[in-house]
């Protein structure tokens, strides 16, 4: 089935070449059964069989040199912070080993704005805070994010700082619920409100989800139970850690978003700036050749551990994480891919 479908998938990009599909291995629902809505939704496992077209709305990429500034809210252990650190350091990382997390990077920078500036080659791991006593409780919604942020900029004691290049990656721990968590969402980007936070900020939000739904929010390594009924077995994480590991490929999916449409109005396909497909949405679940539906794609593995990766990333750390539509070849890629 997957392998029909992929086919059709070149056969139509053949036919129409400005039309892009996306489609997902199982699709997000709210209560009563409809499709997720809202402004600032992420779309984990978005798109559907139905064609939609990547266009450019005149809004302003992430042009200059981006600084993520991490928010740890709940309690984090050391050894996860090092591995997302990592993560954000391998972005722009020199002298790694290919396929690296740099290369994953350049696909991108492809994106430009109106002066035809590109994303940014510069990707810098920022100050950090940190809100272990979860000072806005464990339960947030979507709008508690911003008020993270907001403390996170306005603390009496080493705020982080408010600069031009600056996003704010709020990760919030296993034990804090954030609204339609699991359910619906693993994360969101979006921009900040001056009426709560006092500027207007690019940031994201990535949940660890080891503790309430890996096989939604850290596949492939946790997979739903009737794929596991069909023979099929979870990938092996490669930093040992499935909610980790997971986050990081959604942090991925979030910072390409924020990057190529941090303000709702550049690249994004659909006509709701409020429910927009955008360029990870378009390869969700896609991590190597041939990727589609419940296939992740063609994997490298880790020779002593086993664990399954596509990218490499400083002190010879290895993560996981999916493709993103390249706007010059139309199609979803990735530094790994086998034609590379």
């Amino acid at each position: 089935m997957a392998m029909n479908r992929l086919a059709l998938f070149y056969l139509l990009l053949a036919l129409a070449p400005l039309a892009v599909t996306a489609w997902r291995p199982w699709p997000p629902r709210n209560a009563s059964g409809g499709e997720l809505a809202g402004i600032g939704a992420s779309k984990k496992y978005e798109g559907s069989s139905d064609f939609v077209k990547l266009q450019y709305h005149m809004g302003p990429v992430l042009a200059a040199d981006i600084t993520v500034h991490p928010i740890w809210y709940g309690k984090w252990p050391v050894s996860h912070k090092r591995t997302i650190r990592a993560f954000l350091r391998s972005l722009s990382a020199a002298g790694v080993p290919s396929p690296s997390v740099s290369a994953w990077w350049r696909t991108v920078r492809l994106y430009t704005d109106q002066t035809s500036s590109n994303v940014s080659a510069t990707v810098r791991l920022g100050e950090e805070k940190s809100d272990a006593r979860m000072s806005r409780g464990a339960r947030l919604s979507r709008l508690d994010i911003q008020s993270v942020v907001r403390d996170a900029v306005t603390a009496t004691t080493r705020p982080l700082p408010v600069d031009s290049g600056g996003v704010y990656l709020v990760l919030t721990s296993p034990e804090v619920a954030v609204e339609n968590f699991c359910g619906q969402v693993c994360g969101f980007h979006y921009f900040t409100f001056p009426s709560v936070v006092g500027y207007t900020l690019p940031y994201a939000w990535v949940g660890n989800s080891a503790a309430r739904c890996p096989e939604i929010c850290a596949y492939p390594f946790a997979i739903p139970s009737y794929i596991v009924a069909g023979g099929r077995r979870p990938e092996s994480p490669p930093n040992g850690d499935s909610g980790i590991d997971g986050m990081v490929s959604v942090i991925a999916h979030e910072l390409a978003e924020l990057a190529s449409n941090p303000l709702a109005n550049a690249w994004y396909a659909g006509e709701d700036p409020s429910f927009p497909t955008e360029i990870a949405d378009l390869c969700e679940g896609i991590y190597g050749t041939g990727g589609g539906g419940a296939y992740t794609g063609q994997l490298l593995t880790d020779g002593r551990s086993g664990a399954s990766y596509n990218v490499n990333g400083v002190g010879g750390r290895r993560f996981l994480v999916q493709w993103v539509w390249d706007p010059v070849v139309s199609y979803c890629s990735g530094p790994n891919a086998l034609d590379h």
